[in-house]
């Protein structure tokens, strides 16, 4: 298995595009998206747990409830969310797809993000298809991740090529997500296409059993979003026997998707809004995996060690407050905490007690780019990692004029 180029283009029979239409006042920032598969495509994808939901999302569920798709559109700048007529615009930007690409309406997955409870025009939307389609290109993946970036400050994807039986396959990525991202059964948003064959049951079966250990494993600020959604689709143009019950070939496709989905989680948790520093905490020696996830995703959403690490501050205590605060079932005197970066690694508490060290050295080691907070249990056997960034000023910055 091997990082390549292209991301969702990469898999043999996507083709893909971004263009500016209009939905977004700054003429240099691209706003709508499009990925089309040469032929009809498994179908897959997660959404949200928050009760609101952007309208896109419903009229998804809709149409891929047969488990096919052929095409995603994307608008970035407008999350069609608590809209009066919002799912008849999303309905109505499928159609536009489904009229200039000759195939049908519900073969198209539709999201939308940006400012919720704005209306979304269907305007420049309905203006700007004939160029988007036009420039549909096995080389547009690039374009049509930008067009799906709201305050991401880059383009976020990924791409890895692997072997089922003796036939290439690849699986890509592209994702955008910067802020109000905690999520609950998925990400912001997230597009995956492969040309691995694989039956629609068994593509759900991946997709729902990855994110638990990826995408709900990464906090930014707290807020799970409306519009959270990843969708995967797979059009089977590798020539692989497809994949149709847990086998081998089943879990050499996890692999790959796991590849992709952990990349796409450290770029997002990494251009968390404002963010100087992308933050992983991995713990080990829980008494499950369970406690492990519980006790990693308490760390890295803790807004005190948040701050800590933007300050290059071995505050070690605020790592233990927030396990003392998770839930889990710890005992805090077997607790170990160390930081780690390119610089270095310095253990910083033991047996649930400070221990001596420099804090020079750890300063030097909490001011680089990528910080891993490590958290032994000393309970079992349980494992866990959680991906995050640090608080900063231009997080409020962001933030505090977003809608204005």
């Amino acid at each position: 298995m091997k990082i390549i180029q292209g991301g969702v283009c990469a898999a043999k029979g996507f083709t893909a595009n971004g263009i500016h239409c209009g939905i977004r006042k700054n003429r240099t920032k691209r706003d709508l998206s499009l990925i089309v598969s040469e032929t009809k495509a498994a179908a897959a994808a997660v959404y949200t747990t928050n009760l609101v939901k952007g309208a896109p999302l419903a009229v998804t569920k809709r149409n891929i409830a047969d488990g096919y798709a052929r095409a995603v559109i994307c608008n970035s700048g407008n999350a069609n969310t608590c809209n009066a007529g919002g799912e008849q615009i999303a309905e109505k930007m499928c159609e536009l797809v489904g009229n200039a690409l000759s195939i049908s309406a519900e073969d198209v997955v539709v999201a939308s993000t940006g400012v919720i409870g704005q209306p979304l025009d269907i305007t420049p939307i309905e203006n700007g298809m004939k160029e988007l389609v036009n420039g549909l290109s096995v080389n547009g993946g690039d374009f049509a991740a930008e067009g799906i970036m709201t305050t991401d400050t880059v383009k976020k994807d990924i791409a890895v090529e692997f072997e089922l039986g003796n036939k290439v396959c690849r699986i890509g990525g592209i994702a955008k997500g910067s802020g109000m991202i905690h999520p609950n059964m998925a990400t912001m948003l997230v597009f995956i296409t492969t040309d691995a064959a694989i039956s629609s049951e068994m593509l759900q079966k991946a997709l729902s059993s990855d994110i638990a250990d990826t995408f709900n494993m990464v906090s930014v600020d707290g807020d799970t979003s409306t519009n959270d959604m990843v969708t995967v689709l797979a059009n089977g143009m590798a020539g692989n026997a497809e994949i149709t019950e847990d086998n081998e070939d089943f879990k050499v496709f996890m692999k790959a998707l796991n590849t992709v989905t952990v990349q796409l989680c450290r770029m997002i948790a990494g251009d968390g809004e404002g963010a100087t520093k992308l933050l992983e905490c991995s713990v080990s020696g829980a008494k499950d995996i369970i406690t492990a996830k519980t006790v990693a995703k308490s760390v890295i959403c803790s807004s005190l060690l948040k701050a800590a690490m933007f300050g290059a501050d071995a505050n070690w205590g605020r790592v233990l407050c927030a396990i003392g605060y998770s839930g889990a079932d710890v005992d805090v005197n077997n607790v170990g905490v160390s930081f780690k970066s390119r610089k270095g690694v310095i253990e910083v508490c033991k047996n649930g007690a400070g221990v001596d060290f420099s804090e020079e050295k750890a300063k030097e080691i909490l001011l680089e780019r990528e910080i891993e907070i490590i958290v032994t249990l000393g309970d079992g056997n349980g494992s866990s990692t959680a991906w995050g960034c640090d608080l900063t000023y231009d997080y409020v910055k962001i933030n505090g004029d977003y809608r204005t």
